[in-house]
């Protein structure tokens, strides 16, 4: 059963050092008060997995305003010019990843896989010092499974075992980064007693769960 605690509680968990997934795209599906807390916790050199940075003023990109990250693993960086700016001023670490192979890397984490073979990035500078393989005459690389510390998750349902409901385009990537970190704190909408939510409607299983946070 996951143990429901406060988000003061939960962000506590997440320490200087650590690599943290965040669920969300642009924001959206993103666990906003464990966000909240960490901004005022102060936790530093943190290394974030996450779609994107969202903007200055919401979602993860406030922890990027306040210098909270040494390094961000992104598909996008568009929407905050502050990561653009601390990036080109060698302040942050901006590791740029395709969409698809992000999701694909964060899943093989959680899914026990060495990695996965995708032909996006052959011939370009993605392809500088990883593995190339042929198969079926055609070129692959291997990139390499992506794991964290912690992931904040946002759901629209929890029972109090930890099974998770998800909501439309909010589910994205929380999904995935609930079954790749060491630990996994849930922020979510409702929670509601073991049995209220129809086995059929699970889309994270609580093996996967271990702190609940109302949100």
């Amino acid at each position: 059963m996951a143990k429901i605690i406060s988000a003061a509680e939960a962000a506590a968990k997440v320490q200087d050092g650590m690599t943290v997934m965040v669920g969300g795209f642009l924001g959206c599906g993103t666990p906003q008060s464990l966000v909240d807390q960490v901004l005022a916790q102060g936790t530093k050199d943190l290394t974030l997995v996450c779609n994107d940075t969202a903007f200055p003023d919401a979602g993860v990109g406030k922890l990027v305003v306040s210098r909270q990250f040494k390094k961000v693993i992104v598909s996008h960086i568009g929407t905050n010019p502050e990561t653009g700016r601390q990036m080109n001023a060698g302040e942050l670490d901006v590791d740029l990843v395709p969409q698809g192979t992000l999701a694909e890397r964060i899943r093989s984490a959680g899914f026990g896989l060495g990695g996965i073979l995708t032909p996006t990035g052959v011939g370009t500078p993605v392809e500088a010092g990883k593995q190339k393989l042929t198969i079926d005459g055609k070129d692959y690389l291997l990139e390499l499974p992506i794991k964290a510390d912690v992931a904040l998750v946002k759901a629209y349902k929890a029972d109090k075992a930890g099974n998770l409901v998800f909501r439309k385009a909010a589910r994205n990537f929380n999904p995935l980064m609930a079954t790749a970190a060491k630990v996994v704190i849930v922020e979510a909408q409702n929670i509601v007693e073991i049995g209220e939510i129809d086995p059929d409607e699970v889309m994270t299983p609580g093996i996967f769960v271990n702190y609940l946070v109302q949100g």
